[in-house]
């Protein structure tokens, strides 16, 4: 069902197929096989959030005040299921309320983050990333703005969503050489950019390009190339959480490189995809 999607939709399906297509085959793991190595009594669920604007990663589910859907609730959906143990993923506010949530061990999970060190603080990170996101600049269409690398944004004036990270490097160039406001949305930061208000905004390329559309921006505001950085969405579990042990991180490891190698991981990215196309006015 490609034909009726926008041409941003199609192009991000055909790069997650031939991903998928190349992607390593491997055996997937056997439902269950965590009854051994985590006592029952001890972990009987998991619970999972994540950033709820970032189609089509995850998004708040319609008329729902809890769930969120998206190619990485299918992703957790697939891990509890070799894994043994029912993961739920749940909204719990903006981004910043979420990493919070992690960080006080109230929530288990954070099915998608960039690494960076203040995050290693307070969770554990699971490798392999199971996904890669590209973030980009974004500004107002016909008008000049001249960026080819990172030093180009210390003479204007951008904006982000708050305790949004964009990889450990650019984290700590733009803290000391870049202006940047941190806002509470991504439509708040887009509207900015259409008021002129800021001179751009940085923020993952899909994502972007899903709110740029759900507001009709996409003839006032545009991403432009080189993207700032492009890094790795990983499952992370917190420090504070009473099933953070090594014996589940060894098997949340050897579960996630399966998910990768065999093309789940992609296949769940497309499916959000034409999910958050299909519910989208």
């Amino acid at each position: 069902m490609i034909f009726g999607l926008s041409g941003w939709c199609r192009r991000l399906l055909l790069v997650s197929s031939v991903v998928s297509l190349a992607a390593l085959q491997a055996e997937p793991g056997q439902p269950g096989t965590m009854a051994s190595a985590v006592p029952s009594e001890s972990c009987t669920r998991l619970t999972a959030t994540g950033n709820p604007e970032y189609p089509p990663y995850l998004w708040q589910e319609p008329g729902s005040r809890r769930g969120l859907i998206g190619a990485n609730k299918t992703i957790m959906e697939a891990l509890s299921e070799r894994l043994g143990i029912p993961i739920e993923v749940i909204y719990t506010g903006p981004w910043s309320r979420a990493q919070e949530e992690v960080r006080v061990g109230r929530v288990d999970l954070i099915a998608g983050a960039f690494f960076t060190l203040p995050r290693l603080a307070y969770m554990d990170y699971i490798e392999p990333a199971f996904l890669t996101t590209r973030s980009v600049v974004w500004k107002r269409s016909l008008v000049a703005f001249d960026y080819s690398e990172w030093v180009d944004l210390q003479p204007y004036e951008g904006a982000t969503v708050i305790n949004n990270s964009f990889g450990q490097n650019f984290d700590e160039y733009a803290s000391t050489n870049l202006s940047i406001d941190n806002v509470t949305s991504l439509p708040q930061a887009f509207r900015m950019l259409a008021q002129g208000r800021v001179d751009y905004v940085l923020y993952e390329e899909y994502p972007g390009l899903a709110y740029a559309a759900e507001l009709d921006f996409d003839y006032i505001i545009e991403q432009i190339e080189p993207p700032i950085s492009a890094e790795g969405l990983f499952l992370t579990i917190s420090r504070r959480s009473p099933c953070n042990t090594e014996a589940l991180r060894a098997e949340l490891t050897r579960i996630m490189a399966n998910l990768v190698a065999d093309g789940t991981a992609q296949r769940a990215l497309s499916d959000g995809l034409e999910t958050w196309s299909m519910s989208s006015p």
